[in-house]
């Protein structure tokens, strides 16, 4: 049986400035950084805590991803002190956090317009 998600896949039209955004703004580490097929790495991050890893690659045919919402959800346990040192770091956030009866939840983009939920578990 299934028993976790092994990664999920960010596109990304500049592997190096979505690796700098990733690894300086949000703190993700490098588990793998490999040659692909000959135009893109294969770029896959760890996140601090957590088994899911990210991967910052377009598959083919997937470019009309780019810029749009990604049904991605980041956790954290207080999201606005989480999101304030993101902004420190230059994170851009579209929806601030905002308190619901379930948690909070903010909404933020990557370097490639990309956009995430952050949210309480």
């Amino acid at each position: 049986m299934i028993k976790a998600i092994k990664f999920v896949s960010v596109p990304t039209r500049n592997q190096d400035a979505a690796l700098e955004f990733y690894t300086k703004k949000l703190g993700f580490k490098v588990i793998t950084d490999a040659p692909f097929d000959g135009t893109q790495r294969w770029i896959e991050l760890g996140i601090p805590r957590a088994d899911t890893r990210l991967v910052l690659f377009t598959a083919e045919g997937q470019e009309k991803m780019l810029g749009g919402f990604m049904n991605i959800s980041f956790m954290a346990d207080d999201v606005e002190a989480t999101a304030k040192e993101m902004k420190a770091r230059g994170v851009e956030f579209v929806q601030e956090p905002t308190k619901a009866d379930w948690g909070t939840v903010a909404i933020f983009k990557d370097g490639d317009g990309n956009r995430f939920v952050l949210s309480t578990g």
